[in-house]
């Protein structure tokens, strides 16, 4: 054999003893997240995901914006029956029942952790903000990730160029209905608007004065809950506000925060908000402003009782990997960590979802730097929950509620009573959840 035959024989031979002898790097896990967010909540989510692939290398998680909550969980609905869904879905409050009727299509969140055998502590979390979204048996089935509660944003400016001692806000809504007065006759164009006009004026307004939204313990007690937010407490309320927006002393803006443009811009003195509002408000706002807790009226007994959670949490869906799940179960340990929770809620207005990231948050000093932040802390857990205020778990939520933003905008436009608008708003609503129960048997 010639020597050029030899080094021709010689070559595959040598390129494999060099490719074994090499270390092959391993691909990192890959896993998606859809999300809801935009904006600065979107650029912070996007520093949290940034930071967890930084800091390992055997996962990394894509973060995809899907639009907004509805829109995110219609999205992960169809990729799911189509099978090219995420592993991760972020799911606001109201699809919490859905997605615990979506048989098959979830994995329970303490089934990720214990199979993955990734740090867990259930009883680390926020009982106010946990319960949400755990069995009657103490499951978690998905994990708190935003969770917030509505709460009252003041412009000081405003009130102060109207002669209101702004040192002093309101406690109930009887206080508010003279500051909005004054604000009016000082030739104020938006007294208060809202945001997630359901969400804080029923069913906030109804936990925090101790009466049922729904029946069955609002829906955690079974299916075959029926609405009740046409009592007179919710009537008067509404009534009251559709008073206001015949006055312009109320000024509806749109059923999610389209309102938040208009406050953070100085236009509206008074908004009633997620406290997540605080990280726009903080950013955007050029006047003085400050956080009250959430209204409520003072004539009915026992309130202020407890207001409760908006915002989401994230679900992992069906039909992944092993490995694919322990990339999720090392993320969302990630995400519970006390240092990026205590971060995300002083950045964010969103609730600490673990009792070390709020006491974290307390002695680095925060409250006291950053006056009223507390309030949604203070304003969930300063009573225990009742059955009427632990919130809400209903089928087809989504769609209800956009029946009640239906009746609302006919009240805020003088079309109709405010009782007659909750009456229609209730039988309309429980056709939705006989609908719903029937589609769980």
């Amino acid at each position: 054999m010639s020597i050029l035959k030899k080094e021709r024989a010689f070559i595959p031979l040598a390129i494999a003893t060099f490719l074994l002898a090499t270390p092959v790097a391993q691909a990192a896990t890959e896993i998606q997240w859809w999300h809801a967010f935009t904006g600065r909540l979107g650029e912070l989510l996007d520093e949290q995901v940034a930071t967890f692939n930084e800091s390992q290398d055997d996962y990394a998680v894509v973060a995809i914006n899907k639009g907004n909550y509805s829109e995110t969980l219609n999205a992960g609905i169809a990729a799911f029956r189509a099978s090219e869904h995420p592993t991760l879905l972020q799911v606001f409050e109201v699809g919490t029942a859905t997605m615990m009727g979506a048989k098959g299509a979830i994995k329970p969140v303490y089934e990720v952790m214990a199979e993955s055998e990734a740090k867990f502590e259930p009883d680390a979390y926020l009982a106010a903000v946990a319960g949400y979204y755990t069995t009657t048996d103490g499951q978690m089935l998905s994990l708190p990730y935003n969770s917030s509660t509505p709460v009252l944003f003041i412009n000081n400016d405003a009130l102060e160029e109207a002669g209101i001692d702004s040192s002093s806000p309101p406690a109930t809504w009887e206080e508010v209905g003279e500051i909005l007065t004054t604000l009016k006759d000082k030739g104020h164009e938006c007294p208060l608007t809202t945001a997630w006009q359901s969400w804080v004026h029923l069913e906030n307004l109804s936990a925090y004065h101790n009466v049922p939204f729904a029946t069955k313990a609002n829906g955690f007690e079974a299916a075959d809950t029926e609405l009740a937010f046409n009592s007179p407490a919710q009537v008067k309320h509404i009534e009251t506000m559709g008073q206001w927006a015949q006055d312009g002393k109320f000024v509806y803006l749109g059923r999610r925060n389209e309102g938040g443009a208009n406050f953070r811009s100085g236009e509206c003195a008074l908004f009633t908000e997620s406290s997540a509002g605080y990280a726009g408000i903080k950013s955007e706002a050029q006047f003085d402003f400050s956080i009250a807790p959430l209204p409520y009226w003072g004539d009915v007994e026992g309130a202020p009782q407890n207001t409760i959670i908006g915002g989401a949490s994230l679900w992992a869906l069906a039909g992944k990997t092993d490995e694919e799940y322990e990339a999720a179960a090392a993320f969302l340990s990630f995400l519970s960590s006390s240092t990026i929770q205590a971060k995300w809620h002083q950045n964010t207005g969103y609730l600490p979802i673990t009792m070390a990231a709020y006491e974290q948050s307390k002695g680095e000093g925060y409250y006291e730097a950053n006056l009223g932040t507390e309030i949604s802390i203070i304003q969930m857990t300063g009573k225990a929950p009742t059955e009427n205020s632990k919130g809400l778990r209903l089928g087809s939520f989504d769609q209800i509620r956009g029946i009640i933003d239906e009746e609302l905008e006919g009240v805020w436009n003088g079309s109709k009573d405010a009782q007659t608008a909750l009456d229609t708003a209730v039988t309309r609503g429980n056709e939705l959840l006989r609908r719903f129960e029937k589609s769980q048997r």
